[in-house]
């Protein structure tokens, strides 16, 4: 039976300040709904702080378990690709599962701050946020509150280097709070869901099926996504201009249940590949 394997769903995480992998555990920040905050662990087991309550420790056993996919019956997705062009990316990501948000509206805010910049970059951002606006605890900090970003200026959200961002997701976050904009969306379709989302000032498709993705965990994925498309570009031998979103349609969606995990997997190898390229790069130069 195929285990998760933590440290490698840690490695695909945005590195925004809210968690720590070490010494085989992961630590999460997470608020809970009764407004309180602290550091939940898991390491085969979960480990809860000592003074909260039954009901505290199952919304946040359910909630990291949400956050690190530990429900993903990855024996069925390998058994799925084990006969494809993709079956390589069973060895290369063992154990990966796909990594959400502890909760929609933290991954709107984290969606956004992706938009028309490198995933690096985004970290960056997104972590300059956190340390700007979160709650500090333990060492880390829990994802800033909604009200907390609607406290600070569009141009105190620009300190984060967040740039024309900041205005979207103040904007979407004054939305949400007001009751305009629903983020519960877990019982809609994917297509209603999309359509629903672009209507939004700041959300495109791209950002609506990220959403989906990573804070609802839908069986969905940004086919337009430029390191999707470079990821499906690598592994069939074409050129990334080659490869247009529908192209990643045809190869991705067959894969039915699967699909979303595939998708994260092929993504996970475009970084991955992309950061041994620019490595060799930097030692040619040196």
């Amino acid at each position: 039976m195929a285990e998760i394997d933590l440290e490698k769903t840690a490695r695909e995480m945005i590195r925004n300040g809210t968690w720590v992998f070490k010494d085989g555990t992961f630590y999460q920040a997470i608020w809970l709904s009764t407004g309180r905050v602290g550091i939940v662990a898991y390491d085969g087991d979960f480990h809860f702080p000592g003074d909260w309550g039954r009901r505290e420790r199952k919304e946040a056993r359910d909630r990291l378990a949400f956050v690190l996919g530990l429900d993903t019956d990855l024996d069925s997705f390998y058994a799925e690709i084990g006969d494809s062009p993709f079956a390589f990316l069973i060895d290369e990501f063992y154990g990966l599962t796909v990594p959400a948000a502890p909760s929609p509206y933290q991954a709107l805010v984290e969606v956004v701050a992706q938009q028309q910049v490198s995933f690096e970059f985004a970290q960056r951002t997104i972590r300059n946020l956190v340390e700007l606006a979160g709650e500090p605890v333990g060492g880390i900090y829990a994802f800033p509150r909604p009200e907390r970003i609607v406290s600070l200026s569009e141009e105190g959200l620009k300190k984060a280097k967040l740039g024309y961002r900041a205005g979207y997701i103040k904007g979407l976050t004054k939305l949400y709070l007001s009751g305009k904009f629903d983020l519960e969306l877990w019982d809609w379709s994917v297509d209603d869901a999309v359509k629903y989302l672009t209507k939004f000032r700041g959300i495109g498709k791209w950002s609506a099926e990220l959403f989906l993705a990573y804070g609802l965990r839908k069986n969905v994925y940004p086919a337009g996504d430029l390191g999707l498309r470079r990821g499906i570009a690598k592994i069939f031998g074409k050129s990334v201009k080659e490869v247009k979103e529908k192209d990643v349609r045809e190869v991705i969606e067959p894969y039915g249940k699967w699909k979303g995990l595939l998708a994260f997997y092929v993504l996970c190898y475009d970084r991955k590949t992309e950061l041994e390229r620019k490595f060799k790069i930097q030692n040619r130069r040196s």
